[in-house]
């Protein structure tokens, strides 16, 4: 069983039961105490749980966490990728972008006007329908999670099968050399779809995504045309063989 398997599974009994042993998890899912112990800690990185004495709980009760806190956390790693992000992206005319607190940071600097935008977050398209004037501003329809103030299901998914996409600017809740990570299985089908539909996709990320795991896999790396990150060029190996163009500054 994998560490997104095992995660997912260690989720549901969450869920279900609050707060779990080392103990319980090593029974039910056949693994080592020091198995189960190294994916929390990879599982409390990613602010899915928050380790206890011989266990952990649910972080929130929920599955990714609320963008209040995802606004702040590392706030400056966000920015340092935001700004590198500014000086590669491609011309447009139409494009999606993510929820994601990262591409919330691009936003804010990116000037949109005569441009289309779509965008399942409700505190970007609330951004650029203040800052942005002679903007053409879309949500699909669908399910608003009231914990990240996102989008999502499947008539959000059906909605966005009517674009096609210039570009796709999207984050990520982990990365390593297999792909792109999501904290919830809504959030990565959402993301799926808008590469699907877009011709040129950006992914953005901070470099304390980087060599992480998270439960729902999104896409492999050269799913991408451009990776775009602040991570050091020393700690770059888990990029090399991808097809996509990698920016770090």
């Amino acid at each position: 069983m994998s560490y997104a398997e095992r995660s997912r599974e260690i989720l549901d009994q969450l869920k279900k039961n609050k707060s779990v042993t080392v103990e319980e998890l090593s029974k039910t899912l056949f693994v080592s105490s020091a198995t189960i112990r190294r994916d929390l800690f990879e599982m409390q990185k990613s602010g899915l749980v928050e380790r206890t004495h011989g266990g952990a709980i649910l972080v929130e009760e929920s599955s990714e966490l609320s963008i209040y806190i995802r606004r702040t956390k590392n706030a400056k790693e966000k920015l340092l990728a935001a700004e590198i992000a500014l000086r590669h992206l491609p011309d447009f005319q139409i494009a999606f972008i993510d929820n994601s607190s990262t591409c919330l940071a691009l936003t804010e600097k990116m000037n949109f006007s005569h441009k289309t935008i779509v965008t399942n977050g409700l505190h970007i398209a609330l951004r650029l329908a203040q800052n942005t004037s002679n903007i053409r501003l879309i949500l699909p329809g669908g399910e608003i999670a009231s914990n990240t103030t996102a989008v999502t299901g499947s008539m959000a998914v059906k909605a966005l099968y009517d674009f096609r996409f210039d570009l796709a600017l999207l984050s990520c809740s982990a990365i390593d050399r297999e792909g792109s990570y999501e904290l919830s299985p809504e959030a990565a089908q959402i993301k799926k779809v808008a590469l699907e539909r877009s011709r040129q996709k950006v992914l953005i990320f901070d470099r304390t995504k980087a060599n992480t795991q998270a439960p729902y896999f999104t896409a492999p790396l050269d799913a991408y045309d451009m990776i775009i990150c602040n991570v050091e060029h020393k700690n770059l190996d888990f990029l090399k063989g991808t097809t996509a163009a990698i920016y770090t500054r």
